[in-house]
């Protein structure tokens, strides 16, 4: 189950994403902030449409798996949640760090855009406004193409390091 209405334990989601031969771990905590739009924020209520929502976290999750060989766990709160609880968590682990990543920021991107879950923000002067996520009907190739590119970068990076800590030119 990737919906939750008990807190999220990220050592859990760790445990269950390592393994030998999985040399880099990627997380992501969202945490609910005390702010939005220049508005302070009291609470967070998050509803969804459940079964809709199992199925597509369950379908992002294998998209990132497959696409970057790496597993991938996946937790996201509903209910009501108060200023610093962890609403959303995401570990990815691969053999490699640049997977990791990329796979942990295409889960939460796709998560945001694709699933049906709706945020209730409840501000201090007195105002309530819905945000919506999910079933837009997208397919997914921007966020696949943004994260291959943040591999890609990374990628990019790491040899330039390399080469200057070796003293060779890239």
């Amino acid at each position: 189950m990737y919906l939750t209405s008990d807190a999220i334990d990220l050592g859990s989601l760790l445990a269950q994403v390592q393994s030998p031969r999985h040399g880099g771990i990627a997380s992501f905590l969202g945490a609910v902030r005390d702010h939005e739009a220049g508005r302070s924020v009291v609470r967070l209520e998050y509803s969804a449409y459940q079964p809709m929502a199992e199925a597509e976290c369950a379908r992002i999750v294998r998209e990132a798996e497959s696409q970057w060989d790496c597993a991938v766990a996946l937790k996201h709160r509903i209910g009501r949640l108060q200023i610093g609880d962890v609403a959303v968590a995401i570990a990815a682990a691969s053999a490699h760090r640049n997977e990791a990543f990329a796979a942990c920021r295409y889960v939460i991107e796709e998560v945001k855009r694709r699933v049906p879950i709706w945020k209730r923000e409840v501000f201090a002067d007195g105002g309530v406004e819905w945000v919506g996520n999910g079933a837009g009907g997208q397919g997914n190739s921007g966020a696949v193409e943004e994260a291959n590119t943040l591999v890609d970068h990374a990628a990019d990076t790491t040899n330039a390091y390399n080469a200057t800590r070796h003293g060779t030119e890239s």
